[in-house]
């Protein structure tokens, strides 16, 4: 169950290769798709839709495994598979180039979609972008290198079955969840009671176990710098100075902090003092940046059409 307030948006239900998805919709104008990260949902764009509804047809999308999504406890989930959902989902409907919007692993969702989608997509905004669904993604950071160990240790245990349920509990614990969000959001006033539940409310549901288990130790997928090349729509990059999950300092981040050297219509633009989901904990700052470029993007369509 998700909060129990009334939400801006309308839930709807699309049934996606025998999977029950749900997304849902607020607005009208120019399409604009928002993926969420790990662990999260449609309600970690709260703060958003409202805002960006006011001048757009705004959809967000529970991926399969998360939130409101079906959770197949047989299911291998991969990035693949998320991609796949976000190009048949613009394709059923959407009938326009959209602009897609993702943080985390969603970004990374956005770039593989983009890269199948050319010109249906206007052009994405990445939120601190993360190289792959799992920590085994960016071989190149020594600091995953040192514990890389560490974590195929962490893969045998949860290929036990008893172990795997130990360890999914203590993790997805309220308590533990918000411990962990303490450290992702630099903003602890962020970290309240609706923020923890909505991460944690899914947890609960039935294959929970199986999605986690089947995302930590799964293939990581393809690296965004990979990707990039093939993708020749505007690019906006948003980052949070102080993540903990995608430094900065760290290979990805200085190769996206780069980016708008190398290529045309690519900006970067630093958000002080903010962590690794910048929508939510510093809406007004991301919205500051992300609606005026929009509206540029908007301006270029409506340019080219004349």
């Amino acid at each position: 169950m998700g909060p129990s307030k009334q939400l801006p948006y309308t839930s709807h239900r699309w049934t996606w290769k025998g999977h029950d998805i749900r997304y849902a919709s607020a607005g009208c104008g120019p399409p604009v798709l928002l993926v969420h990260g790990f662990g999260a949902n449609v309600e970690h764009f709260r703060k958003n839709i409202p805002v960006l509804a006011l001048k757009h047809k705004v959809y967000a999308v529970d991926l399969l495994g998360f939130g409101q999504s079906a959770k197949p406890a047989d299911f291998q989930h991969r990035m693949e598979e998320w991609r796949d959902l976000l190009v048949e989902f613009v394709n059923e409907f959407i009938d326009e180039p959209v602009v897609l919007v993702g943080n985390s692993i969603g970004s990374l969702a956005c770039v593989m979609a983009t890269a199948e989608l050319g010109d249906q997509v206007k052009a994405i905004a990445l939120l601190n972008c993360s190289g792959g669904m799992n920590n085994k993604a960016v071989a190149d950071d020594w600091r995953l290198k040192v514990i890389y160990p560490a974590l195929k240790f962490v893969d045998y245990l949860l290929s036990i079955k008893w172990l795997a349920q130990r360890i999914f509990n203590a993790f997805r614990s309220r308590e533990n969840i918000k411990s962990v969000l303490s450290s992702v959001y630099i903003d602890k006033q962020s970290v309240d009671d609706e923020l923890v539940d909505l991460i944690y409310n899914p947890s609960c549901d039935e294959g929970a176990l199986e999605t986690f288990v089947s995302i930590i130790t799964g293939p990581p997928g393809p690296s965004p710098k990979a990707l990039i090349p093939s993708i020749h729509c505007p690019i906006l990059l948003m980052w949070g100075s102080r993540d903990t999950l995608t430094p900065l300092n760290g290979p990805l981040g200085k190769y996206f902090q780069d980016l708008p050297n190398r290529r045309a219509d690519t900006e970067f633009i630093l958000l002080d003092s903010v962590g690794h989901c910048p929508h939510d904990e510093a809406p007004a700052l991301v919205h500051s940046h992300l609606l005026p470029w929009l509206e540029k993007q908007n301006n270029r369509t409506e340019l080219r059409s004349v």
